[in-house]
């Protein structure tokens, strides 16, 4: 296993629709492992392909890192939401930033796992909003494009003023 590094915001791959993963094979198999890897070491609780550079739809889910029960989904999608709700979301891409974002409660998720199986989760709660998250980083999607223009035009200042310092 190897730890990859996280791409943070500003980086075009963030903003580019991830491909579709059309083959399980062995570097894909090696490339969901190096994601668990760097995000329990982030930490973090999600992290999806292109946030380590690679634009695939593929992300790692383990909303419980002390019990190391992680969800690998491929391709994923959403087939059915519910209730929203509203909760604080911070992103690995964008570390120190956190904003209440309005996500829905529960879901009902389409993936395939690393064994090629067609899979589908009810969740709800802190995994919905995870999955969500996940999923709209293949979609070229941040949470920072729920928040109100001002809110979001305030974090990017401060990003700026970090890259500027050199501390992005």
């Amino acid at each position: 296993m190897a730890k990859l590094k996280i791409k943070k915001y500003g980086n075009p791959i963030l903003r580019k629709r991830a491909e579709v993963v059309s083959e399980i094979n062995e570097n894909i198999k090696k490339l969901a492992s190096d994601m668990l890897e760097t995000m329990y070491s982030a930490p973090g609780v999600g992290l999806a392909a292109p946030q380590v550079g690679i634009s695939l739809r593929l992300c790692v889910i383990d909303v419980d890192p002390n019990k190391k029960s992680p969800v690998v989904m491929i391709n994923p999608e959403i087939i059915l939401c519910g209730n929203k709700i509203t909760d604080e979301e911070g992103c690995l891409s964008f570390p120190g930033f956190y904003e209440n974002v309005n996500r829905f409660e529960n879901i009902i998720a389409r993936y395939t796992d690393l064994n090629g199986s067609r899979q589908e989760i009810k969740v709800q709660n802190f995994l919905a909003k995870a999955v969500q998250h996940e999923i709209d980083h293949l979609d070229a999607k941040l949470f920072i494009d729920y928040l109100p223009d001002w809110k979001r035009k305030s974090i990017e200042k401060k990003i700026k003023r970090k890259k500027k310092a050199g501390d992005w």
